[in-house]
């Protein structure tokens, strides 16, 4: 799938998906002004611009990648994995997205609700399946 930000200085290349999840933690809605809509594309991405590319270490497991002309947002990267979430918005070319999961719906605020029915998951849950395991 191809993408782009806002004013295009940032081109994405990623993995043909047809599935996108919405994450409503407390950092996404910061970030975006509400849940996170992304599609997972694991970590074989290209990414084109990168000199007008700014990433944020938001944590100590990821890193946000958005265009530093636009602001638009370009990705969500666990480090441990090189796993990457990218925002579903960037694709404008007719894919047919189906809506299959939401994380962090015990941190969804109580105005907005997806009618969708979808695979929910708690932070709980969510951190059990992305957290780097320990070699002993």
């Amino acid at each position: 799938m191809d993408g782009q930000c806002l004013c295009g200085a940032i081109t994405v290349k990623t993995p043909d998906k047809n599935s996108i999840d919405a994450c409503h933690c407390g950092m996404c809605r910061r970030w975006g002004g509400g849940p996170a809509l992304g599609v997972s594309c694991g970590s074989d991405v290209k990414i084109e611009g990168v000199d007008k590319l700014k990433v944020y270490n938001s944590s100590e497991w990821a890193q946000r990648g958005f265009c530093g002309e636009c602001g638009t947002h370009i990705f969500y990267r666990l480090l441990s994995t090189n796993q990457y979430f990218v925002p579903a918005g960037l694709f404008q070319n007719g894919i047919e997205f189906e809506f299959t999961e939401q994380i962090f719906i015990d941190r969804k605020p109580s105005y907005y609700e997806f009618a969708n029915q979808t695979l929910n998951l708690t932070e709980a849950e969510v951190f059990a399946k992305f957290a780097p395991t320990k070699e002993i």
